[in-house]
C-alpha cells in the first residue's frame, strides 16, 4: 500500500496580514505524482514556500514521513530529500552550472555529491555540456532547465516543481515534460504547480485544485 509521504493539514498562511492560505489541505502519496492547479495569485507558490519553510503558518501542519517540518530549520528539507524549483529560477548567476546544481548538496554530508551529479547529468543531457558556463550567461530557458538540475540534485525523495512551464518555449516545455516522465516510477514524489492545464496533464496521478488559498472540490 502507497503511504503518504507529504500532509498538509489545514495550513492558514498570511503574508503581511493579508491571509494566503486558508485551511488548505493536501496529500501527497509516494512515488506519485501530483499536479496543483490554480491562478495567478491563488496560493500555489505560497504553499511551496510553506513547505520549504520560508513562511511560516499561522495555523495547521506540514508533515514529511511523519516529521513536522514547520519545527525544522529552513535548511533542513535538503537533509530529507526535498528538492525545490521556484518560478523565479533562483539561481546564482556568479556561479556556474555545476556550481548551482551543487549548491543545496553542499549542505548535506550525507549525500554522494558526484552519484547526483552523474544523475542529473543523466535525466538533463544538454546541462552537461553547460557544466563551466556562468548561469549568467544562459537563456531563461537554459535556466529553468539548470533549476530543474538543482531540484533533482538533492530532491532524492521529493520534488517541488513550481510553474514550471511558465513563460517558456513550447519545445523547452516539451523537453521539461520529458524529463519528468523519465522520472515517473522511479520512486520520486513530485508536487507540481501550473496555472492551467497544458499537454502535461497525462503525467499526473491526482490533482488538487488551489482558489484563493483553499481547496477546491474536483
Amino acid at each position: 500500500m502507497t503511504h503518504p509521504l507529504m500532509e498538509v493539514d489545514n495550513l492558514a498562511v498570511e503574508i503581511q496580514s493579508m491571509p494566503a492560505l486558508r485551511g488548505f489541505s493536501m496529500q501527497l502519496l509516494e512515488g506519485k505524482m501530483i499536479s496543483l492547479v490554480g491562478r495567478n495569485g491563488a496560493g500555489k507558490t505560497t504553499l511551496m514556500r510553506s513547505i520549504m519553510g520560508h513562511l511560516a503558518p499561522r495555523q495547521g501542519t506540514i508533515r514529511f514521513n511523519g516529521e513536522n517540518l514547520s519545527a525544522l530549520p529552513r535548511h533542513a528539507r535538503a537533509g530529507l530529500g526535498i528538492g525545490y524549483m521556484p518560478e523565479d529560477r533562483g539561481l546564482v548567476p556568479q556561479l556556474t552550472v555545476e556550481e548551482n546544481i551543487l549548491l543545496p548538496l553542499w549542505v548535506s554530508k550525507e549525500i554522494d555529491r558526484k552519484a547526483r551529479l552523474e544523475f542529473v547529468y543523466d535525466v538533463i543531457g544538454e546541462l552537461t555540456s553547460m557544466r563551466d558556463r556562468k548561469a549568467l550567461l544562459l537563456s531563461g530557458g537554459q535556466q529553468k532547465l539548470v533549476a530543474l538540475g538543482r531540484a533533482l540534485g538533492i530532491g532524492t525523495r521529493c520534488l517541488l516543481l513550481d510553474e514550471p512551464f511558465e513563460g517558456i518555449a513550447p519545445a523547452l516545455s516539451e523537453r521539461i515534460s520529458e524529463v519528468l516522465a523519465s522520472l515517473k516510477g522511479k520512486g520520486l514524489t513530485v508536487l507540481m504547480s501550473q496555472s492551467d492545464l497544458n499537454h502535461s496533464r497525462s503525467l499526473f496521478d491526482r490533482e488538487f485544485v488551489i482558489e484563493r488559498g483553499a481547496n477546491l472540490a474536483t
